[in-house]
């Protein structure tokens, strides 16, 4: 199957799905095409002893491995979503809650990555074979990035203070890089198995990886600014966007730098508002709509490889058993995390808690988790890893994802429109 077919297959499913959605169940859509998906898949399962001669399940993971979700994910459409997400964001609101975004991009997601990973290392010996410390500490790498996807709109929507929208959007863009990053190093320690190089090693490798790829996101984003000043033509402005998250994210990967924290870095130069003033009114509207497309589509085609993911994680009792285990741990240790975190800023700005609750809440985990799951090396523990992970994420998307809005209208007091 040649790539234009393939990616043709999933445009299709992504559109009869959320076709369907809007004419049933009107869930925000990228919730839908994963409910969809799921349903689909579930049925492929139930027919499967139905028809002899053919094996769908076997069938389907040929179609996913030619697919390679963590691949195309982490090689190639994380770019893209991040410099998409940036570019929505209010660097100057940013800005103003830069200690909030930071405490939570670092302080919270290492705290949640040992906080998650060391109770399921005490959980895993109840439940069958003990996995080791440092499995299930690569386990919290892959829980601790959040992805709101649809919540961000949400809150904008709704009507919430622009400084919180800030702190969700902010934390959301820089922990994929900082739990990408982590994710690394501890997968690393747990290959080579080797825990002396957990030690000033790792230190060291993040600070070049993530402050390193901040600042070449931060030049590369400032000369393509001064590149769009010399023209005056959209196209060719939409080009330059194009290749400032394509060539920062490569170049970054290359520099042995964190992609996704150049690629964010280099969208919230460019989507600043000094910035801004190098387009025409009409040049930023054309920008601004091409990337909430580009944004839309690749949310849409990446919750469809997640809900057909299911396929290809073979269940067993006892990790269901995790599963349920996980589900309440995750968002008991994102409540500690965040509330750890931004600890002062809570005691400073007496909001009684509401934008804990809120955070705690809008903790959603998605395609990075997943595809971060899917690249772990074939072992004894990956099943059971693989399943806590994907159960975790499909619970945050379709239980969280759909139900916070409420929370967000009740803690805020925001009328119904």
């Amino acid at each position: 199957m040649t790539s234009l077919g393939l990616f043709a297959i999933l445009l299709t499913l992504a559109a009869v799905f959320g076709v369907v959605n809007a004419r049933t169940l009107r869930l925000p859509t990228t919730i839908g095409v994963l409910v969809f998906a799921l349903l689909a898949s579930l049925v492929m399962l139930a027919i499967n002893p139905l028809i002899p001669g053919y094996d769908l399940r076997v069938l389907s993971r040929q179609f996913l491995d030619v697919v390679d979700l963590p691949h195309t994910l982490l090689n190639g459409a994380l770019s893209f979503l991040l410099f998409a997400g940036a570019l929505q964001v209010d660097l100057t609101v940013l800005l103003s809650r830069k200690l909030a975004v930071l405490a939570l991009a670092l302080i919270a997601t290492l705290l949640a990555v040992f906080l998650f990973g060391g109770a399921m290392w005490l959980i895993f010996p109840f439940l069958g074979p003990a996995v080791p410390f440092i499995w299930c500490i690569v386990l919290g790498t892959i829980l601790a990035p959040t992805d709101p996807v649809s919540v961000i709109g949400m809150l904008r929507r709704i009507g919430l203070p622009a400084p919180l929208q800030a702190v969700f959007a902010g934390e959301s863009l820089f922990n994929d890089g900082v739990g990408v990053v982590v994710y690394g190093a501890a997968l690393g320690v747990a290959v080579g198995g080797n825990s002396v190089f957990s030690g000033a090693e790792i230190f060291s490798s993040f600070i070049v990886e993530a402050f390193g790829g901040g600042l070449l996101g931060l030049v590369l984003g400032w000369v393509a600014v001064r590149l769009m000043r010399l023209v005056d033509d959209a196209h060719l402005e939409l080009i330059l966007s194009l290749a400032l998250a394509a060539g920062t994210f490569s170049l970054a990967a290359a520099l042995g730098m964190s992609g996704p924290i150049a690629v964010v870095v280099a969208g919230l130069t460019l989507g600043a508002r000094r910035s801004r003033s190098a387009l025409s009114e009409s040049s930023r509207s054309e920008l601004m709509t091409f990337w909430s497309l580009v944004d839309e589509v690749l949310n849409m085609l990446l919750f469809l490889l997640i809900g057909f993911e299911v396929l290809a994680i073979a269940f067993r009792l006892s990790h269901v058993t995790a599963v349920l285990i996980a589900i309440p741990l995750s968002i008991i240790v994102r409540a500690i995390s965040v509330l750890v975190a931004t600890l002062p800023i809570q005691l400073r700005n007496r909001d009684r808690g509401r934008s804990l609750i809120l955070l705690t809440w809008g903790g959603l985990r998605g395609g990075i988790s997943v595809a971060l799951a899917l690249g772990l090396p074939e072992n004894d523990v990956r099943p059971a890893l693989l399943a806590v992970s994907y159960g975790v994420v499909v619970f945050t998307i379709i239980v969280q994802g759909l139900t916070i809005e409420r929370v967000a209208r009740l803690f805020y007091h925001v009328e119904e429109p």
